[in-house]
């Protein structure tokens, strides 16, 4: 793997990422909602911060960024179609393109609804997503600026991407997350199983992240919007994905 990724924890449950590139020796930040932990980790490292990548505007992702560009001169990139500007931004990027980083290129995904122009980044030869608030382990953002309508096709574009992806994702929301998705898939064993490593972890005060996609695509419910049998389950037999995924997402926001 090219890129030595870290995991930078801030506030209550937010993941910042520190990724450097091996054979470049290039250094990036992901969402730096605090701007000290992350200088701190970087100097701890011994790592010199050149790029910014920013997911979304909301406060809890981009508060350190002015902070972080002035200490480092890094150059910051994220999405120009948000619904509020990224500060500092130097770079603005849309669905479909492309990030050169190092020895690396980062393909942007559009993933819409919880906030308008939310994206994400996949190292397209580390196999690494960054997925901000879009796909959390076992669970999907809420939909603050959309709806499941939005959010469906980004979904399915990240569903795609190879299943040895490592998902990088902002919180750390995974035990919440399982237990939504016991009650509404209970006897799903590959999820039990899940549900039994992050216990561990956690008790632990350990990471679950990154997730496995290959295993998301078979436990999380809101990638599994279009499964025929799951839908059936509840009532959503032949109805589009994104009508369930909206039926799920409310589920979730009550639970």
């Amino acid at each position: 793997m090219s890129l030595d990724i870290q995991i930078v924890p801030i506030l209550s449950d937010n993941y910042v990422y520190l990724a450097r590139d091996s054979e470049s020796g290039k250094v990036l930040c992901v969402d730096p909602g605090e701007a000290a932990p992350v200088l701190a980790k970087a100097e701890d490292l011994g790592w010199e911060i050149d790029t910014i990548l920013i997911t979304h505007h909301h406060g809890d992702h981009v508060a350190g960024v002015k902070t972080l560009k002035a200490a480092t001169g890094a150059t910051v990139i994220g999405p120009g179609g948000d619904s509020q500007e990224i500060p500092a931004l130097d770079q603005s990027v849309a669905d479909g393109d492309t990030v050169a980083f190092g020895s690396e290129t980062f393909r942007v995904i559009g993933v819409y609804g919880h906030t308008s122009g939310h994206i994400t980044y996949f190292a397209q030869g580390d196999k690494a997503l960054f997925s901000g608030d879009a796909l959390f382990s076992v669970g999907c953002g809420r939909f603050f600026e959309g709806t499941a309508a939005d959010m469906w096709p980004g979904l399915l574009k990240l569903r795609e991407l190879p299943d040895v992806t490592r998902v990088y994702c902002g919180h750390e929301y995974t035990a919440t997350n399982v237990a939504f998705a016991a009650s509404v898939d209970g006897q799903n064993a590959e999820l039990r199983r899940y549900a039994e490593i992050v216990a561990v972890l956690r008790a632990e005060g350990m990471p679950t992240i990154p997730a496995n996609l290959g295993l998301e695509k078979k436990i999380n419910p809101f990638l599994r919007a279009d499964d025929p049998v799951f839908a059936e389950m509840h009532g959503f037999k032949g109805q589009e994905g994104a009508a369930f995924l909206a039926h799920i997402r409310a589920g979730k926001d009550s639970f």
